[in-house]
């Protein structure tokens, strides 16, 4: 049951420009981290790898292992040359990919668009809202090895600096592919810090959601109610579910990396009542008032200003709690969005 009528306006936050993150640390773990104690309402300056002295024995860590895809695609409509960029966003049957269009007013019903002198072709087959376009791949060969060639990896927007290593936007456990953004909280983790939890008796799991055009997509409503969240593609293993089922039942903690982690769980036990092997589509939408089930603490990075992310963060954390510690984290001058630190939201 929602508590209030929520506005969008309520989750904005003076942000200085110098705060953005422009490249990731050297050291993943070097990064800053905020313990937030969501019971005494306590904040902690601490950095990521002293995340280890927060875990338990029996402890369950939920990580997301999507790998993100060289999604971004500059080429020209073959019928007038105008430039013409496709962010791929989600997979669908016989060679058909949903994309975010650029110059999208110029992608229209039949237009082809050709990258890299015709390697690679594109095809209209659809028009949706907001710049979305149903496009048919034309190529021969095969497509991710095209993709991997031709591709460009699609950093967010507000990213301004070339990175070196594209290695540093994906987790060092990435593994499905299928992302068009990174799920951020994950950059901090090494080997070795998997190592150290795994000898402390903390449980690792994988579940995977594709991160789709909700990182991209600005909210436009007034009322947070309003918005519509755009669908991910989410799977969990039979091996995930029955740990998780068998750590709920045990009475122990449950830890999720970041908020596509806690998106997945929350919907496949929204589906169940438990946890269970399946797929499927999420349009999941946490925001203060949302009834929570699965999770008692959470890894995150800081979110934009009046995002769905941080809507979700207030609704775990609790909407003073929250804005609390972003204050606190804007005044110590910590680094924000995905190449920035983090914070870690404990019931302890």
């Amino acid at each position: 049951m929602i508590e209030k009528e929520w506005k969008t306006s309520d989750f904005d936050y003076e942000l200085p420009q110098e705060l953005i993150a422009q490249t990731p640390l050297k050291d993943r773990t070097a990064s800053r981290m905020l313990v937030v104690h969501k019971h005494t309402c306590e904040l902690e300056h601490k950095h990521f790898y002293d995340i280890t002295d927060y875990f338990h024995a029996g402890d369950v860590l939920v990580r997301n292992n999507t790998r993100v895809i060289p999604a971004r695609l500059i080429g020209t409509k073959e019928e007038t040359g105008a430039h013409v960029e496709l962010l791929l966003l989600r997979q669908e049957e016989n060679d058909i990919w949903e994309c975010l269009a650029g110059n999208a007013h110029a992608v229209k019903i039949g237009s082809v668009i050709s990258f890299h002198d015709g390697r690679l072709r594109a095809q209209c087959v659809g028009i949706e809202d907001k710049g979305l376009r149903k496009m048919k791949m034309l190529y021969e060969g095969i497509f991710n090895e095209i993709l991997d060639q031709l591709g460009e990896v699609p950093l967010p927007p507000y990213i301004k600096e070339k990175l070196n290593d594209k290695e540093r936007y994906q987790t060092v456990y990435s593994k499905v592919e299928g992302s068009a953004a990174a799920p951020t909280a994950g950059l901090h983790f090494t080997p070795e810090t998997f190592e150290k939890l795994k000898a402390k008796g903390v449980e690792i799991l994988d579940v995977t959601l594709h991160v789709g055009l909700g990182t991209f997509r600005p909210m436009d409503t007034e009322m947070v109610e309003d918005h519509v969240m755009h669908s991910e593609i989410y799977h969990m293993s039979k091996e995930t579910a029955d740990a998780l089922n068998k750590a709920k039942a045990e009475g122990r903690r449950i830890i999720a990396v970041g908020t596509t982690s806690v998106r997945t769980l929350e919907s496949v036990w929204n589906r169940f009542d438990r946890f269970e092997k399946c797929s499927g589509d999420t349009a999941l939408f946490i925001y203060p008032g949302y009834e929570w089930h699965t999770i008692d603490c959470m890894l995150t990075n800081f979110h934009l200003p009046k995002s769905t992310l941080i809507m979700m963060i207030c609704s775990f954390a609790g909407y003073d709690l929250t804005f609390k510690a972003y204050r606190e984290a804007v005044s110590q001058k910590y680094r924000f969005f995905s190449f920035g630190d983090c914070m870690f939201i404990t019931n302890e």
